[in-house]
């Protein structure tokens, strides 16, 4: 099913404003080479639950840093309901799921630029999880 006006609206001040509190949290917590974007944010038909995907720049620390932003999630939801109190009535439980598609397509193009053909012989990159 299409996602609705209303969804779309709620995912993109959710998307903005969780964007601007991860990296300002990432820059105050001494990260500061560290990127990271909300890639995409997805609402349920009911308002109840944000699937916020996470792009983290570089990627070695990625896996302990979405582990950290779990394990505050509450903090971060507290604060977008402060920046959101005029928009939304009620914020959306957040659950966090890291975007790895700009890594899967760094490989592709290292794999495309080395001699071991990826066309040719798929074993060479890994299958991709849906989430």
């Amino acid at each position: 099913m299409e996602e609705t006006q209303r969804q779309k609206k709620i995912a993109g001040i959710i998307q903005k404003d969780l964007a601007d509190i991860l990296q300002r949290a990432a820059t105050d917590g001494g990260l500061r080479g560290t990127l990271i974007s909300v890639s995409k944010v997805s609402v349920t038909v009911d308002l109840s639950l944000a699937k916020v995907y996470v792009s983290i720049f570089p990627n070695k620390d990625a896996k302990e840093l979405l582990a950290g932003i779990k394990a505050s999630q509450v903090t971060i939801r507290h604060e977008l309901a402060l920046r959101t109190k005029n928009q939304l009535r009620r914020v959306p439980e957040l659950v966090f799921y890291l975007d790895d598609s700009l890594e899967y397509i760094d490989r592709i193009e290292q794999s495309l630029k080395g001699e071991e053909n990826p066309i040719e012989n798929r074993d060479l990159l890994a299958k991709r999880k849906k989430s």
